[in-house]
């Protein structure tokens, strides 16, 4: 088999020089060397035919003035976040408020104060965040009186809390005292009490073996834990121990 060797004298002496500046816009002469297109695109030139080759510039690329495209990666990356999480891409503030806001009242019920925090935290003007929150609150999507209402139920007979304890975790919510004060206000004395003996009930069990003033600070923690008073919760500890058989009358508050 004879080896083509004359690929050489079928490129035209032209076309092999000047091509140094292909990249970034380096220097081209005029008769046949590589220059720029009418696109001005920096990684597409034309031969000296007149014939368009090279590759095609990438989104988010340099153009031939040294600045960056507006299709930066940090912008897909930032339109990409919103995208997942329900928010229109850009444009209209109150509409991205909304969205937000939607997006996190879905299953679960918010306060303002929650709400607020989160269209701060993506950067939605104080101004418009206010209209539509108040708006939202018109027609009853963002209502703090029955989130704290719901929060003490919930809570309550779910984890055993008392009203003390109720109200500290609806103050870090954002929910009003006034409201607060109403909400734990269903709670008598009597059903708090009630809970905690059943509390206590269920976690005397596996205190057996245990000498009886580590059995009391042990129940009586787990009590104080849960915002019950010391007074009600040595009291309720002290009538469990007893019914085991338990002698408690030398206990005093120092024991708790």
């Amino acid at each position: 088999m004879t080896r083509r060797t004359d690929w050489a004298d079928h490129t035209a002496p032209e076309s092999r020089t000047g091509v140094a500046g292909r990249g970034h816009g380096g220097g081209v002469d005029q008769d046949g060397a590589d220059r720029y297109d009418s696109r001005g695109d920096s990684d597409s030139f034309q031969d000296g035919e007149g014939r368009s080759r090279g590759r095609r510039r990438r989104r988010g690329g340099f153009g031939s003035d040294g600045h960056q495209d507006s299709g930066s990666p940090s912008s897909s990356r930032a339109e990409k976040s919103r995208a997942e999480k329900g928010e229109p891409p850009t444009g209209d503030p109150a509409e991205r408020a909304r969205a937000i806001c939607l997006r996190l009242l879905t299953g679960t019920p918010r306060t303002r104060k929650q709400l607020a925090d989160a269209l701060r935290k993506r950067e939605i003007p104080d101004d418009v965040a206010e209209e539509v929150l108040s708006r939202f609150e018109e027609v009853g999507l963002i209502n703090d009186s029955a989130f704290a209402d719901a929060w003490v139920e919930s809570r309550h007979h779910g984890r055993g809390l008392a009203r003390r304890a109720l109200a500290r975790e609806l103050r870090t919510k954002g929910v009003e005292s006034t409201l607060i004060d109403e909400a734990v206000g269903q709670l008598d004395a009597e059903q708090e009490e009630a809970t905690a003996r059943e509390l206590v009930a269920r976690k005397l069990r596996s205190t057996r073996g245990l000498d009886r003033d580590k059995r009391l600070r042990r129940l009586a923690g787990m009590l104080a834990r849960k915002g019950y008073a010391e007074g009600m919760a040595l009291r309720v500890v002290r009538q469990a121990l007893e019914e085991e058989g338990e002698e408690t009358d030398d206990l005093g508050y120092e024991a708790f």
